[in-house]
């Protein structure tokens, strides 16, 4: 196989993997508030908005040292060991107990702050100048099938249903389990580049080194890494992205989380209201594959660039964001168990829901297909730390956003979504000019990006 077939077989492991991981995660992510408000009649008091906050919260403050940790251990095991974690947070639903589920939230954070800079440095080692915008589109596509099948699976399962049993709990859960462990298994069919360099490695050293000098080499790599994160962390270009990185934090405790948990505690939507929340999951990925697929595989396409992309993307969310606003009952975030028989500015209606959720993986897909096709073109040589960069502000907004869904009506949740996100449009776009006007002077061709 060429070294270019390598690269791509990598690149479709590392979607297939993170299909199968985050097939178990975020179907857990979607029912879990609905499934813990049915076990509140028990021992059970946890809360699934305030375990996102934990995951997110701990997600942020990992991030300065995953690139540290990747230098050392490489990105393959880093994945490795990372998917046994998220496989062991799903677990804990089998048998719920309110001190393993709030644990299992620390350290699942700590693994995802891993695995996405792990993710980061393997997307941009397996990609140049010319393929990350074709590799960022297939690892999303492929990432976001996890949508798909495990929503899908909770529909059927939980059609007609009013009360999520034991029973139905534990085959669930088990099930979801599996299939992260399986995820996470087929991180060992990645191979290495010959060319790969660790997160904070310099170019090419002597390869043979004593033990000692290798732990010494290994913690300077470490040292670097972490230096270099916070050395690009405030440079202008991060700094604006930065902002649209927010919003995609904001947006993405949204629809994974909070968007569900509405559709669930709507009464007028009937027997049907538990199984529309699979449903809801399932739309939001159809959208998210149809985005990876026409904004990252058709890429080379594109004459003008990533902006109009994320302009489509920012347009199509504020349309979801007025349609759920006269669709969903205003109290549906913070509903008690019976759920809420208030009406909005419309009688509740499942196909405009549905609708919503795909506007919603559409625009979300338009966001992070560009951010990462920016962040390994800007950040080529660099790729480790400005990933968990990315990774370290979408996860802290998105710890605030699961923090204040305990709290704030819908409207207001819309509303800070809105605001963020425009200001986020426009510093993608200053830095996407920037990037375009710094090419032209390489004597590149923009399209090719």
């Amino acid at each position: 196989m060429s070294s270019e077939g390598k690269k791509l077989f990598n690149i479709i492991i590392l979607g297939v993997s993170f299909m199968f991981i985050f097939t178990a995660f975020q179907t857990c992510g979607n029912i879990a508030q609905t499934v813990i408000t049915n076990l509140n009649s028990t021992d059970f008091h946890g809360s699934g908005y305030t375990s996102m906050s934990i995951i997110y919260g701990v997600f942020s403050a990992s991030n300065l040292i995953s690139p540290s940790v990747v230098a050392i251990v490489g990105p393959q095991f880093s994945m490795v060991v990372s998917g046994i974690f998220y496989s062991l947070y799903i677990a804990v639903f089998i048998q719920p107990a309110t001190w393993a589920f709030y644990t299992a939230s620390v350290f699942i954070g700590i693994a995802a702050a891993v695995l996405w800079t792990a993710q980061g440095n393997c997307l941009t080692v397996n990609s140049d100048e010319n393929t990350i915008g074709r590799n960022s589109g297939v690892f999303w596509a492929l990432l976001q099938f996890s949508l798909f099948f495990g929503n899908l699976y909770i529909y059927f399962a939980w059609q007609g249903k009013t009360h999520i049993s034991e029973s139905d709990r534990r085959t669930v859960f088990i099930a979801l389990t599996v299939i992260s462990l399986v995820g996470t298994v087929l991180f060992f069919l990645i191979r290495k580049q010959e060319d790969t360099k660790a997160p904070g490695d310099e170019d090419s050293t002597n390869e043979i080194l004593g033990e000692s000098s290798s732990a010494r080499n290994k913690m300077m790599k470490a040292v670097a890494a972490f230096k270099k994160s916070i050395t690009l962390s405030f440079t202008k270009e991060m700094m604006l992205l930065s902002v649209t990185t927010a919003y995609t934090g904001l947006e993405l405790t949204f629809f994974s989380g909070v968007y569900g948990t509405c559709i669930g505690a709507v009464n007028r939507f009937g027997s049907e209201e538990k199984s529309l929340i699979g449903l809801s999951g399932i739309f939001i990925g159809v959208g998210e594959i149809l985005g990876g697929g026409i904004f990252g595989l058709l890429s080379k396409n594109s004459r003008f660039g990533r902006n109009p992309i994320v302009m489509l993307g920012i347009l199509v969310h504020f349309i979801a964001f007025y349609l759920i606003f006269f669709n969903m009952p205003n109290d549906a975030p913070i509903a008690p168990m019976e759920g809420t028989n208030q009406v909005a500015y419309m009688s509740p209606s499942k196909e405009v829901a549905m609708l919503c959720s795909f506007l919603l993986g559409l625009g979300d897909s338009c966001f992070n297909t560009q951010l990462l096709s920016i962040l390994g073109f800007l950040y080529s040589e660099d790729s480790a730390p400005a990933f968990a960069i990315f990774k370290f502000v979408q996860s802290i907004c998105a710890a605030v956003a699961y923090f204040y869904s305990n709290y704030f009506l819908l409207q207001w949740q819309l509303l800070i979504m809105v605001i963020v996100g425009f200001f986020g449009t426009i510093t993608f776009f200053t830095v996407e000019w920037e990037a375009a006007a710094a090419l032209a002077a390489r004597g590149s061709d923009y399209s090719s990006i």
